[in-house]
Order: C-alpha cells, then structure tokens, then sequence
C-alpha cells in the first residue's frame, strides 16, 4: 500500500509489472474522497504516452524510485479507459467497472475499506491528485474533503493567492525508426538457349575433261599405254565449334534512399475551462468565452 505521503514520489516516475517490464510513468494518483487513501494510479502508455491506463495501487509497492504494481503490462495497457470529469474525479460507476476488470470483488474492496482496522474509513469515490500535487491531495470540493480550508488549489498545490491556474494538454508527435522488411541481392544461375549465324566452307568434287593437245601431250603419253589406275582426292569441309567465356557485363548494388511522406496523427487532449459564476443574477458565464478562447 502506498501512504498518502509517498503519493509525490509516485507521480512522474516509472510504473513497472511483476516482470520488470516498465508499463508507463506514473501520471495522476486518485485518492478515496472520504478518506484520502490512495486508491488508482494512472500510467501514461501507448506510443508517446499518449493514452492513461488505471491501475489499483493497494498491492502496488515502491521499489528504488519506482512503482511495481502485481499486474502485467499487457493487462495494464488494456484496462477499460475511463473519462474523468473537468475536476479529476472517478465516479462509483467507472470505478466498479475498473474493480471487475482487475478482478477485484466491488464488495470485498468496499468492505476493506471500512474496517476499523482501517481508521474507519468509509469506502467513497475518488479524486485525482495531480502531477504537481503536494502530499497528492485532490480538489474535495466534489468528494467532501475540504482542500480550501488546507489552503490548497484544485490541483493540490499550496497557494496564498485566489487565482487559478488553467491548463491544457497538447499534443507532441515524433516518429521512431523501425523495421518494415529486408532487401538483399542474391545471384544465381540460368541456362539460356543462344542462336547465331557463323560461315562455314565444305569440299566438292567436280568431274574435269580436257582433250589432248600439243600442250598436254607429253604429260598424256608418259604411262603405259593400256594400263589400269586409280586416283583418290581427300575432301574437307569447316564445323562450328562453341566455345562459352565468362565475360562481367555489369556491377549490381543496393543502396537505399529515404522518401520523407506526410503522415496526419490524430489524438484527443484535453483543456481546463474556468467559468465566473455570479451571486448577483445567478448566471454562469465561461471565462474563455468572454475573453476569445484566449485563455
């Protein structure tokens, strides 16, 4: 159990599961309007921070500067959201909801809190104390307990003037590099049929008479006159013969080059508004109104 005391030391530090997995930081802690015993923690989670889980923080436990809560990070990530109304309170409703989800019996936890071993507390609904929150006390003006009289604002600073402090959240958008898929060159081998035209030569035989004459005559009467002979001719011709070389053709690479897009992000954040209220024509006007929204 956290005690009401130790409440600035949760805000703003990390929220870790049973794992040691870290679920978020620790946004607001909600107090029982009765009795001011903390009863929620919010975490900040989701990408940015940008979103705020509720966690009970009964058998939540400070450990070096930071909170642990007997919940996974999935489960805290996934716990029902709940809206707060304009005065960081958590009605009975919201709360029985959050109890079922969590697995905690609304009765038994109604019944812890009222037992005399308690200090006799009486089981209400709760309010937040803010980041800033000293001893993480919430405006009571909505729960009973009287923040005015411990000259206090409703965000449970300790102030010596009247004025009030309005704020808004706004949203901030980054980006965060990740990885969408490899690329890599591989080479391999195919076998291609080629066709190319290339001259090739032969040898024919051709069957020559030339009768005898004074020029050819000594040559014609050099042998024996009656006689048998034979005359043999080699004939040639030309074959295409395939020869394959490897020869580079070209050189391939990766590279990569980055392409800036234009994402829009949509998100929800929430703004404080003050109205005047007045005695005289019991009439509410809304400060941001009368001033422009300038506020």
């Amino acid at each position: 159990m956290i005690a009401q005391e130790q409440i600035p030391t949760v805000l703003d530090h990390p929220v870790y599961d049973p794992e040691g997995k870290k679920i978020g930081d620790a946004k607001h802690v909600f107090v029982d309007d009765a009795t001011g015993r903390p009863e929620w923690v919010t975490v900040k989670t989701g990408m940015f921070g940008t979103s705020e889980s509720f966690v009970p923080i009964k058998d939540a436990s400070l450990v070096d500067g930071h909170l642990e809560v007997p919940y996974p990070k999935d489960r805290v990530k996934d716990a029902p959201h709940v809206d707060v109304d304009g005065g960081g309170h958590l009605d009975a409703s919201e709360e029985q909801r959050l109890y079922e989800y969590y697995g905690i019996k609304w009765d038994e936890a109604w019944q812890q809190a009222n037992q005399p071993g308690e200090g006799g507390w009486a089981h209400g609904t709760a309010g937040a104390a803010g980041t800033a929150g000293a001893a993480g006390m919430a405006d009571r003006d909505r729960g009973g307990l009287a923040g005015e009289d411990m000259g206090m604002e409703a965000t449970g600073r300790a102030t010596g003037d009247d004025a009030m402090t309005r704020s808004e959240e706004e949203m901030h958008v980054g980006t965060e590099r990740v990885e969408t898929g490899h690329v890599r060159l591989r080479k391999y081998v195919v076998t291609e049929e080629v066709q190319q035209t290339v001259p090739v030569r032969h040898e024919e035989v051709r069957l020559e008479r030339e009768p005898i004459t004074d020029a050819n005559r000594g040559e014609a009467l050099s042998g024996p006159e009656i006689s048998e002979a034979e005359h043999e001719v080699t004939l040639h011709e030309e074959r295409p013969v395939v020869e394959t070389r490897a020869v580079p053709k070209e050189r391939v690479r990766l590279r990569t080059d980055e392409v800036t897009d234009e994402e829009t992000v949509t998100g929800q954040v929430r703004k404080e508004r003050i109205d005047v209220e007045t005695d005289e024509t019991g009439m509410t006007r809304d400060r941001d109104a009368d001033e422009g929204r300038g506020m």
